[in-house]
């Protein structure tokens, strides 16, 4: 026995403190745990009967850095005097840092515990062993800042010449000479092509999922299984599309140091987490055009600035993108007062009413709304200005677009022509799989069965798309592109951008690219919105017009048909009122025409009176009650009135014709209805030819 070791020692428990710093150490380094376990059996040699094993931390680093809880378990038993001796394989597995090190010799000297090694016995109470215990505690703490400092010099040297090695997205590779290309399999280049393009397109990742996966195209994403990284085709969630987007890598740029582990000290102890991103000028090496990538630098710094402005939540002070909702000047309108951007809310029975606010100043500090007003009206009045500057290039717009649709399809069908090839081939090998099986084998036959029949079910359905999208690649050829028709229907843009079949999302990108940003007030005195449009290239147009007013709506009544309605109640019939507001071209607030419950609607509203014939000036009469008491016809009498034969007037502009009762027996208008009633052949003087020919075509 160690003469270190006495008595009273042995009559306490022994520790055997285990650990391994990294995951692929208790994966791959065997000896390693078998010699640290292996301590127990040395410890009862040494005249310990009770041994006890803390290996609550294998797999996690020694630097303090890390939560250990075996080793706070360890100190924590140390301190209850009830432990001999701690025993470790050497001093880097008790601690790598001189603060848990010296810590524990502080205790374990207190104590009066022991330290053992495969070296040999250690008392902290003695000088010599508590100094050669701290020459051990530096050393293994210098060791590991040696280690890493040589590990991370060669990574960051091999890495700025673009060869060190590292799992890459997918649709990239290694091939043996340590270079990255594209995999060799199409339909992966093919779907990632289509990420970019769909995203090209619609301006919004988020819109790209949607497309995806209301088409079910799937996506290739890598997993992890027993053999290694395998390729799995999924439908996409929304990380899938924006790592994508994000990744430099399909750029072909090699990027390396984009992340970065942050200390933070918790509890008094220093904590590290990994995984914060760096900016792209803080990244360790970046070489561009190092390898073929699916789409340029310019283009993915279009993508990440897009993506940045479509974090609408994030950025405070920064112009939005587009994002396809139902505002037209979502993610445009800037503060005129606090300079803020504003918000868009959406009321309405449908949700489709947009109404555009400043609350950043409530959100920050609590105080008022700089303001706000609905959006309808702005929306229209940009949109009026967007198609005055573009209307000159509406036949180029509209060839694009004609030209998008056709490509889509196209890319659909590209899609399920490469998925229907790997769906053949995963059947045929099946098929394979199965005839070489033993027929003995019923089990094993039986199950590969099962699979090659999923496989061939799995192609039937690929098929099936297929078909579906030629039959409507083959209806739109039976149409195809008229470009004259086209060009012609081009040239009323307006009534494309008014076309409910116009996706919002393509009319905020055509304002997004013309418009910097508009800046919004509100006066209140006028009780006007002003908005200052700032156009790309520096052109700015004021724009002005009335602001709804509170308790009004959009769908009010135009006043020019309550003023028609006002002069005409009480007068006339109803329906009178309704023909003559649908002859002047007028509408309803809700842009309808009109009828007779709609103006007794809009008569009882405004408090005017009804229509009661005993209360009628009966010294007048309509043209139907003249044109029977002169015995002609209703047009007769209009052609009269209208060569001022017969006097009339009206109330207002189509109005029904009001003529006094004694102009009827006036000599010229019963001359003039004597002659209509002779007819062609009745007597006739060479003065009353011009006459009669205004009512030969009426008699």
């Amino acid at each position: 026995m160690n003469t270190k070791i006495a008595r009273e020692q042995l009559t306490r428990r022994a520790i055997v403190y285990v650990r391994q710093s990294t995951v692929i150490q208790l994966i791959e380094n065997k000896e390693s745990q078998r010699r640290q376990f292996g301590l127990a059996d040395h410890a009862r040699q040494l005249g310990f009967a009770v041994v006890e094993m803390i290996s609550e931390d294998l797999g996690r680093s020694g630097s303090g850095l890390v939560e250990r809880p075996g080793f706070q378990r360890l100190v924590s038993e140390v301190c209850t005097g009830e432990v001999g001796a701690v025993f470790c394989i050497e001093a880097s597995r008790l601690a790598r840092n001189g603060r848990d090190w010296h810590h524990l010799l502080e205790l374990c000297g207190l104590v009066g515990t022991l330290i053992v090694d495969p070296d040999g016995v250690y008392d902290p109470r003695l000088s010599d062993d508590r100094l050669l215990l701290g020459l051990k505690g530096t050393l293994s703490e210098f060791e590991l800042t040696l280690l890493r400092q040589r590990s991370m010099e060669a990574i960051r040297s091999k890495a700025k010449r673009g060869e060190l090695k590292f799992l890459l997205p997918v649709g990239l590779c290694w091939t043996q000479a340590g270079k990255i290309e594209k995999v060799p399999d199409r339909r992966i280049q093919q779907a990632i092509e289509l990420v970019f393009a769909k995203f090209h397109e619609m301006g919004s990742a988020r819109q790209v999922l949607l497309w995806l996966r209301s088409e079910a195209v799937s996506l290739p994403r890598i997993v992890n299984d027993r053999f290694g990284p395998q390729i799995a085709w999924k439908l996409p969630i929304y990380n899938n599309v924006l790592t994508v987007l994000k990744n430099p890598l399909y750029a072909g740029a090699y990027a390396f140091g984009k992340t970065e582990a942050q200390v933070t000290l918790r509890d008094g102890r220093g904590r590290k987490t990994h995984g914060h991103y760096k900016a792209q000028e803080d990244w360790s090496v970046l070489l561009r055009d190092h390898h073929e990538g699916y789409i340029s630098w310019e283009q993915y710094e279009r993508n990440k600035t897009v993506l940045g402005e479509n974090t609408h939540m994030k950025k405070k002070m920064g112009r939005k993108a587009g994002r396809g909702g139902r505002s037209l000047l979502a993610g445009l309108l800037r503060c005129g007062r606090c300079g803020r951007m504003l918000h868009v809310a959406y009321s309405g029975a449908k949700g489709d009413v947009p109404r555009y606010h400043c609350r950043g100043a409530h959100i920050n500090h609590g105080t008022g709304w700089c303001l706000s007003f609905g959006g309808l009206r702005p929306d229209r009045a940009v949109a009026e200005e967007v198609l005055r500057a573009v209307d000159r290039h509406a036949v180029e717009a509209a060839l694009v677009a004609a030209e998008k649709v056709a490509l889509e399809r196209d890319e659909r069908r590209q899609a399920v022509v490469l998925e229907l090839e790997q769906a053949r081939y995963e059947s045929q090998l099946a098929e394979r799989r199965y005839e070489a099986v033993d027929p003995a084998q019923r089990l094993v036959a039986a199950e590969l069965e099962a699979r090659w029949n999923v496989a061939l079910q799995r192609a039937r359905d690929v098929e099936k798309r297929l078909e579906e999208c030629s039959s409507r690649s083959s209806a739109a050829g039976t149409h195809p592109l008229d470009r004259e028709a086209l060009l012609r229907l081009a040239q009323d843009l307006a009534a494309v951008w008014q076309s409910p079949s116009t996706e919002m999302r393509h009319k905020q990108r055509i304002v997004h690219i013309l418009i910097e940003e508009i800046i919004a007030n509100i006066d209140e005195e006028k009780h006007e919105i002003m908005l200052m449009i700032h156009w790309r290239g520096g052109r700015h147009t004021p724009l002005r017009f009335t602001r709804v007013k509170s308790g009004h709506h959009r769908r009010c009544t135009e006043v020019e048909a309550v003023e028609v309605v006002k002069r005409m109640a009480g007068h006339y019939r109803d329906e009178q009122i309704a023909a003559t507001l649908n002859r002047l071209g007028l509408r309803t607030g809700a842009c309808n025409t009109w009828h007779e419950a709609r103006v007794c609607s809009l008569r009882h509203h405004l408090g005017l009176p009804i229509y009661h014939p005993d209360q009628q000036d009966h010294s007048r009469v309509t043209l139907e009650e003249a044109a029977a008491r002169l015995g002609i016809s209703v047009r007769a009498v209009r052609r009269m009135i209208e060569n001022n034969i017969l006097p009339a007037k009206q109330t207002i502009k189509f109005a029904p014709w009001e003529i006094a009762v004694e102009v009827l027996e006036d000599e010229a208008v019963q001359q003039a209805v004597r002659r209509i009633k002779a007819g062609p052949g009745g007597p006739r003087t060479g003065c009353q030819e011009e006459e009669r020919s205004m009512f030969i075509d009426i008699s």
